[in-house]
Order: C-alpha cells, then sequence, then structure tokens
C-alpha cells in the first residue's frame, strides 16, 4: 500500500475512537453481532470515500452518527427486516432479567420504548446510549460530537417528556 492509498491520519484516529460506540448502537438496533458490524463497516467506508468534505462540515462527528443511523436503517431494510425499531430492546433489558414477573416488566417496558420512539432522533439516541448502553456524559457527547452538557441537558428535556407520555412514575431515571 502506497502512501497515497492509505486514509488520512485524521480518519484513523476517528475509527479507532468511534468504531466500538459505532458497533454497540448498531447492535442495539439490528441484534445481531455480524449485521452490526457489516452496517458499521458501511459507514465507514461511506465516510472515508468523503472524508474531506465531513471535515469540512461544522460537527464532523455529528455528520458522521447520521451517516451510521441512517445506514444501520438501511441495512435492516436490506435484510428484508423491519426498519429497528425500539421497542424490541424492551425484550432485552437487564429489568427483564431479574423481574418477578416478567410479562408485567414486559408490559411495562414496550410501554417506556413507545414512549421513547416519540422523543427526537436525538434525544433516542442519548438515552439508548445512556440507559441501554451505560455510557456516560462525556462518551455519549464524544460520540455524538456535543457537550457533556449538551447531553446533560438532552437527558432532562428526554425525562420530562417521557413523564408527560407515561406519567411520573413510569421513566428510565431508576433504570441506570
Amino acid at each position: 500500500m502506497t502512501a497515497a492509498d492509505r486514509p488520512d491520519l485524521s480518519f484513523t484516529a476517528f475509527h479507532q475512537m468511534n468504531r466500538a460506540s459505532y458497533v454497540r448502537y448498531a447492535e442495539t438496533y439490528l441484534h445481531h453481532r455480524q449485521d452490526a458490524e457489516e452496517a458499521i463497516d458501511s459507514t465507514f467506508e461511506h465516510l472515508l470515500r468523503a472524508w474531506d468534505e465531513v471535515l469540512l462540515t461544522e460537527n464532523p462527528a455529528a455528520y458522521a452518527w447520521t451517516i451510521m443511523r441512517n445506514k444501520v436503517i438501511d441495512h435492516a431494510r436490506a435484510r428484508t427486516r423491519r426498519p429497528p425499531l425500539i421497542d424490541e430492546a424492551a425484550f432485552d433489558t437487564v429489568a427483564l432479567l431479574g423481574a418477578v414477573d416478567p410479562i408485567g416488566q414486559i408490559t411495562e417496558s414496550l410501554a417506556l420504548f413507545r414512549a421513547l420512539r416519540q422523543l427526537t432522533d436525538r434525544q433516542q439516541d442519548v438515552m439508548v446510549m445512556t440507559y441501554l448502553q451505560g455510557m456516560n456524559a462525556p462518551e455519549v457527547a464524544a460520540v455524538l460530537g456535543m457537550t457533556s452538557a449538551t447531553v446533560r441537558s438532552t437527558v432532562r428535556h428526554s425525562l420530562r417528556r417521557l413523564r408527560e407520555i407515561l406519567g411520573p412514575d413510569r421513566t428510565m431515571e431508576g433504570q441506570r
């Protein structure tokens, strides 16, 4: 491989810093590691081809996240599956593992995940990464290309919205 064939150092660093988080996020929706890997490989191939343009955007990390999110949805559709829905995560939660009443927990989780679908894409992403993947605000911020304060604010606004939808006793606050 010649120097001209090698990816830009900034792309290599970006790839190394974000690949694991992207795969984990994709796997949350696609439910298969191989599918998640394929979707993320496609994402990084796209980003590499357009890397010079990506760097010219106001927020390259946020731009890359949007590309990744769209690739995950495209990948689900290409595999003749429904587009990834957050509802499916209700059956794969930590709360279900320790539930005394698994049916009740599934019902509650489904209501919560349906409420999550009423949030904006950005709010959904922050909530999934914070509560389902256990990432802290600086980690979420780095991946999504925002500040930690913006992540914390997004969580607060999302929880407020979820309280409006579900009632004050049924949000994600106790699940972290």
